[in-house]
Order: C-alpha cells, then sequence, then structure tokens
C-alpha cells in the first residue's frame, strides 16, 4: 500500500525543461503546465496563412518574399499559437530593416512588446548562422583571392551593429586567414583598443599579418583622428615583431573604407 508521503510530487522546473531532451524556456514550461494552452487549436485562417507562406517561400526562396513575412516565418516556431504578423512588422518600424531586427542587441528586443525570451533565441539562431555562413567562404583561404568575400563578411557581422566593435583578421605567411578575433565592444563611438595585446595575440597564433576591422554605427566610415592614431600604434607595436599590417576597414552602413586604398597605412 502507498504511504502517503509516497504520494508523487508534481514535476518542478527543471524536470519540466529537461524531459528526455527536449529543453523548453520559462514561458514554453508555464504554457505545458496550462491545459486550456496546451488544448487550443491554431485558427484555421492562421494555419492556412502559414501552409501558404512556405509553400510560396519553398517555390520562390526569400525573394519570393518581403521582410516582414521573412520574419513571420522565423516567428512561427517561437509563437505557434499566435498572429505573428503584426509584431513583425512592429520589429521592423522599430529597428529599420530586418537586418537591424536579426543584429539587434537581446535588450532591445525585449523592450518590443509581445517579445520574449523564444523570439529572441529564434532570431539570434538566425543571425549566428549567417555569420557562420558568411565566415566559412573566407576562413583558411587567402585573402586575396577572396576579397569580396571577406568584406562580405565583416558587413554581415558588423554593419548593423548599434555599437562600436574592433576585431583583428591573423593571417599566416601565405596571407592565409587563420583567425577573426573580436578584441573589443565600445560604445557609439568608441570602442577600447590595446595595440600590445593586438601583437602580443599575433604571437601566439604565430601570425605574419594583420587586417583590422571595426564600424562605425553612424553608418559613416570615414576614419576619426582617433582612428588612425589608434592604428599607427598598432603598426608600430607590430613592427617590433615582424609583423605587417595590411588594412584597416571600416565597416559602415553601406560602404566600407580601406586605410589602404585611402593611403593611410
Amino acid at each position: 500500500m502507498r504511504r502517503p508521503e509516497d504520494k508523487p510530487h508534481p514535476p518542478d522546473d527543471q524536470s519540466l525543461r529537461e524531459t528526455g531532451q527536449l529543453f523548453l524556456l520559462p514561458e514554453e514550461v508555464r504554457a505545458t503546465r496550462s491545459s486550456k494552452v496546451q488544448t487550443a487549436k491554431v485558427p484555421s485562417y492562421l494555419r492556412d496563412h502559414r501552409v501558404r507562406l512556405r509553400a510560396r517561400f519553398m517555390a520562390g526562396g526569400a525573394d519570393a518574399v518581403p521582410d516582414y513575412e521573412l520574419l513571420e516565418l522565423i516567428l512561427f516556431r517561437a509563437l505557434g499559437r499566435k498572429d505573428v504578423k503584426p509584431l513583425a512588422r512592429e520589429l521592423l518600424e522599430t529597428f529599420g530593416d530586418f537586418n537591424r531586427v536579426i543584429t539587434a542587441p537581446k535588450a532591445r528586443l525585449l523592450s518590443v512588446h509581445g517579445v520574449g525570451e523564444a523570439v529572441v533565441v529564434e532570431l539570434k539562431i538566425i543571425e549566428a548562422a549567417s555569420h557562420r555562413l558568411m565566415r566559412s567562404k573566407v576562413i583558411k583561404r587567402p585573402v586575396v583571392s577572396s576579397w569580396d568575400a571577406l568584406l562580405d563578411y565583416c558587413h554581415t557581422a558588423m554593419a548593423h551593429r548599434e555599437t562600436e566593435q574592433f576585431r583583428v583578421l591573423y593571417l599566416d605567411r601565405k596571407n592565409t586567414l587563420i583567425a577573426d578575433e573580436q578584441q573589443g565592444e565600445g560604445t557609439v563611438d568608441h570602442v577600447p583598443v590595446y595595440p600590445r595585446e593586438v601583437a602580443k595575440r599575433a604571437l601566439e597564433l604565430n601570425a605574419s599579418a594583420l587586417i583590422l576591422v571595426h564600424n562605425h554605427p553612424s553608418g559613416d566610415p570615414t576614419p576619426s583622428q582617433m582612428d588612425i592614431e589608434m592604428t599607427k600604434r598598432i603598426i608600430s607595436a607590430c613592427d617590433v615583431l615582424g609583423i605587417a599590417l595590411h588594412d584597416h576597414l571600416i565597416i559602415g552602413k553601406s560602404q566600407e573604407l580601406s586605410f589602404r586604398a585611402e593611403g593611410l597605412v
């Protein structure tokens, strides 16, 4: 006979989140506990809309759908029983375009009504996937033969960020990209950079040359005097070690500036 103390306890949040290999966010756990939510059916008009939208996307690709519908396709996964079209339009209105939505900081995304952790996760998966795809086209390849792909990668990773980010691309003796590392992130118009740390890391990677990359959130890639002076300090730190600085790229919203092309290095 079962004793009172043997009465099974309801599962806690942790066990609900880790049922087999299925991991749930807190709001998804709450939805699981609610029989009303769990048994609610997706309205037929929403279901039909999603079927048509997915079919159109699969038949024609990304060019077959505008930005708000591409966002809808992403949001379907996070908000399975809601009409996500209003939220997709709200996100585009708030951030300006698809790229800015995907790359927006988590805190900014969560400030939009209707956006929760599940939505942020789906958007950040898309951002990470796009970065990884573009990076695969340049890593371990000579930068001379993949220069356009390198610029595309830098734009994908940095052009739509709201704060300045500084990256260093490390090259070997054959000018093959061996590492791409973020060295710092700052405010809307400044990012701290430490030339000695850049040079030290180059030694650790056995790099022979560098390309510096940072973005201007304003969209204007024109270098500031601080940008020019910082570049000179890095050149000095690397010269002592026999490491060359091939270029410094500033990424704007729709274009980039090359220090080498401008005669600044």
